[in-house]
């Protein structure tokens, strides 16, 4: 889905006459009679999301959302700063259109070399009306008392100079959604919603089941999560009111569903009187003149669905008296594992007693395991559910259905489970379509409801089903879609709140994201250029709070944790960084000191972006090569860089602390501490060593002249043309254009890894250069390898596609 902007020049100048309705907020532009509402806090993510979830990727291939989406296609170059109101509403045709609503502020558009883009102006009641033309896509916009509003129809745009959105319950339910999330959604149950139903097999239509539904929408690339509420009136025909003074009890159908099956219905209650009381009035037909005794010791009722069969479930709290109350229907039709399968004589029973939940009325047989009382028609689907129970295979003994459970209350009012032809069937009742989607790795999705007084707690799930990988298996956790192309490697950064790790990567338009382990983008930052090296972080503030800390070529930025500059950052710089920003924490106090690199010249900075007057390094006017970098040996500091002729050692102040002489031109490699040795290579492939002392060293390791390396304390590693030689061990790699090779050390053991650009191959070994089993895998870029979850397994990130990351687990 795509989102629009418009002219900001007609916009200025015709705002200056709108006459003044004073609303105070966007949501009283919301235009009446409309069934679906959905409130963006944050576009980008929003756009992102719906880029990269992959069922909602399956959903658009839909032939209804597919056309919602290409009317929607006219909204692409839309920058809205403020929370975004998306209505669909009904016309007097019956056609669906949309209107976006949202604070107006001065970059909402942005019109340059904006192609296929046409506008004229209208007159409406001496107020104006901008009529647009975006790509063959029609739109009209007004701004209304600072609010900018466009709809698809010129007659909401009308509408919206006199129109007061005064429904109560409408803003109730608007203020209820969490402003953190990306975007909440918000159903009024009417003829007009594009939602008609959310069960399966049988006629409950959403327009009688609530009044409203709200709920906050959290996406991943492999997850649908939804949390909300829904809203009842306090009327016998609102559906939500058949648990009125029922506690909701823990769903157990799950447990006696064959996991074959296509799914369950389940609904609790702790008082069966009180609820069937509700149902009464709800339907408004008593057909039992008193009810049935088999019920009175009854907490939930289940419906399995299997294809065209059914099975009733009756969970008892006692079972001697459910099977009292069973005494008159205890013919044995058949034996079957030990279990009695007796006939019923009552069909009907559970339709009369439970419609419109149960539509099932062929209940002839049942059979009693443990505390569950199972009634069906097809003897093969007793069977089959006595089998799964006893041999523990039901959709209650799966990892997949026990994964999605920690999303979900145990308990709830109501609980529907859905496998993936069940879900399909529910998306094409609610779109008139016939079409099922690819979804089988979807092998459960849920949605239930808990009941509170007049209202009812929302919760539901989709969630793609993982398989669990075999020991030291390579498995593609996530393939995220950025805006545009990379422009330089993701790689992991530390989220303070969880101790987890999270993903930053820029792009080539310059903006800089952020992304969850989850695969959500959390944010898209615009920078002024492209980020030199790699991206730190620092504790500003010594709360446990870090930022992200890095320079462009003119900038030096500070950015919190929700993409936000830290005051007195971002730095401006006339003259150009030429190296990565430097940055020192000489005595682990958090003190911080940012070092400047601009061709031969270097200006240290405190934590507040002012010089650091004590620190003056004597330029020699040769340009600084190398990424100054801080040592420690001892109890003394060293701040390290070279010149292509020259490595210079200083103290804190930036004066000389070693005079050490080589007779080397230094290469383009960092400096380490190797062996407690300032470390680097020359031009013609030797190591150059340099001691505390200033005693230099030269040892010719025959490297090539594109060579690199890489070291920790005790480990070196080299990569000249294909041969990769870590500790001595060498490895001969096939003819190739490889990263610089990289160094990681975790979980007390040493990995090495390059990448073959040429061939998009991933390379990871271990300490004796051995390759570690399943690679090479796919990628485009030198990897950033940790542990960035709750598990052991490590993880690791790379680019995929030219505008795509991939992250990997090794398991």
């Amino acid at each position: 889905m795509r989102f629009f902007r418009l002219s900001l020049l007609f916009l200025f100048i015709f705002s200056c006459s709108q006459q003044e309705t004073n609303h105070s907020s966007p949501f009283y532009f919301i235009p009446e009679n409309t069934s679906v509402v959905l409130k963006i806090s944050n576009l980008e993510n929003f756009n992102s999301s719906l880029t990269n979830n992959d069922f909602l990727k399956q959903l658009s291939k839909k032939i209804t959302l597919k056309n919602l989406e290409n009317k929607l296609k006219t909204l692409s170059l839309f920058k809205p700063t403020n929370d975004l109101i998306i209505c669909f509403t009904k016309n007097k045709l019956d056609s669906l259109e949309y209107s976006v609503i949202t604070r107006h502020s001065k970059d909402l558009f942005v019109r340059d070399s904006l192609k296929n883009y046409s506008e004229e102006l209208l007159s409406y009641n001496k107020k104006s009306i901008i009529k647009s033309n975006y790509n063959n896509q029609t739109f009209y916009s007004a701004i209304i008392d600072s609010t900018y509003f466009s709809s698809s129809s010129k007659e909401l745009v009308e509408n919206a100079y006199t129109a007061s959105n005064t429904d109560q319950a409408l803003e109730k339910m608007y203020k209820a959604t969490d402003d953190s999330k990306t975007v909440s959604i918000i159903l009024k149950s009417d003829e007009n919603n594009l939602i008609t139903s959310l069960f399966p097999k049988n006629d409950l239509n959403l327009e009688v089941f609530t009044k409203y539904l709200a709920v906050d929408l959290d996406i991943t690339q492999d997850q649908l999560l939804f949390n909300g509420i829904t809203q009842a009136s306090d009327s016998t025909k609102s559906f939500v009111n058949l648990f009125k003074n029922t506690i909701p009890q823990e769903n157990q159908t799950q447990n006696v569903t064959p996991a074959n099956s296509e799914g369950f219905l389940s609904f609790t209650f702790n008082n069966f009187s009180n609820f069937y009381t509700n149902l009464v009035k709800f339907t408004q037909v008593d057909t039992l003149k008193t009810t049935s005794p088999l019920f009175d010791n009854i907490i939930e009722v289940g419906v399995i669905y299997n294809i065209e069969d059914e099975a009733i479930i009756l969970n008892s709290l006692d079972t001697a008296s459910t099977e009292e109350a069973l005494i008159s229907e205890q013919n044995i039709l058949e034996t079957y594992r030990q279990i009695s399968i007796f006939n019923f004589g009552q069909p009907e029973l559970f339709k009369n007693s439970f419609s419109p939940l149960v539509t099932f009325n062929k209940a002839t047989k049942y059979c009693v395991l443990d505390n569950f009382f199972v009634f069906a028609d097809n003897l093969e689907l007793l069977k089959n559910i006595i089998s799964n129970y006893q041999n523990k295979t039901t959709l209650g003994n799966q990892a997949y259905f026990n994964n999605l459970k920690e999303e979900l209350s145990d308990a709830s009012s109501l609980l529907i489970v859905l496998n993936p032809t069940l879900l399909n069937s529910v998306i094409n009742k609610n779109l008139n379509e016939t079409t099922s989607l690819s979804i089988d790795n979807y092998k459960a999705s849920a949605l239930q409801f808990i009941y509170e007084t007049n209202y009812a707690h929302v919760n539901a799930i989709i969630k793609k089903t993982r398989i669990k990988a075999a020991q030291n298996a390579i498995t593609e956790e996530l393939n995220i879609k950025l805006d545009h192309d990379l422009l330089n490697n993701p790689h992991f950064v530390v989220n303070h709140l969880n101790k987890q790790k999270e993903i930053v990567v820029q792009d080539i338009k310059n903006h800089l994201y952020l992304i969850s382990n989850s695969g959500k983008v959390l944010w898209k930052k615009q920078l002024d250029g492209p980020v030199l090296g790699t991206i730190e972080q620092i504790d500003l503030y010594k709360n446990g709070r870090l930022q992200l800390v890095f320079a462009t070529p003119h900038k030096v930025y500070v950015i919190d944790r929700n993409g936000k500059d830290v005051a007195p950052f971002p730095g401006n710089f006339n003259d150009v960084i030429t190296q990565p920003l430097s940055v020192f924490d000489y005595d682990r106090n958090k003190n911080y000191r940012l070092l400047v690199t601009q061709g031969s010249t270097l200006i240290m900075y405190d934590k507040n972006l002012k010089v650091v007057n004590g620190f003056s390094f004597k330029q020699d006017n040769n340009t600084i090569i190398s990424q100054p970098k801080h040592f420690r040996i001892g109890n003394k500091d060293y701040i390290v860089f070279k010149t292509s002729q020259k490595i210079h050692v200083l103290d804190r102040t930036g004066q000389s602390r070693l005079n050490a002489k080589t007779s080397s031109t230094f290469s383009k490699e960092a400096i380490y501490l190797y062996n407690d040795k300032f470390t680097t290579t020359s031009l013609e492939g030797h190591l150059i060593t340099i001691d505390s002392k200033g005693h230099s060293a030269s040892q010719n390791l025959n490297l090539s002249e594109t060579h690199h390396i890489d070291t920790s304390s005790k480990t070196l590693v080299t990569l000249s043309e294909n041969k990769l030689t870590i500790k001595g061990n060498v490895y001969e790699l096939d003819y190739g254009i490889y990263t610089k090779p990289t160094l990681f050390y975790l979980q007390d053991k040493i990995y090495v890894s390059v990448t073959d650009l040429q061939t998009q191959k991933i390379y990871l070994f271990d300490s004796n250069a051995q390759l570690l089993p399943n690679f090479p895998v796919y990628g485009n870029s030198a990897i950033s390898l940790d542990n960035i979850d709750s598990d052991s397994d490590l993880e690791f990130v790379t680019k995929g596609d030219n505008n795509s990351i991939i992250l990997y687990q090794i398991n």
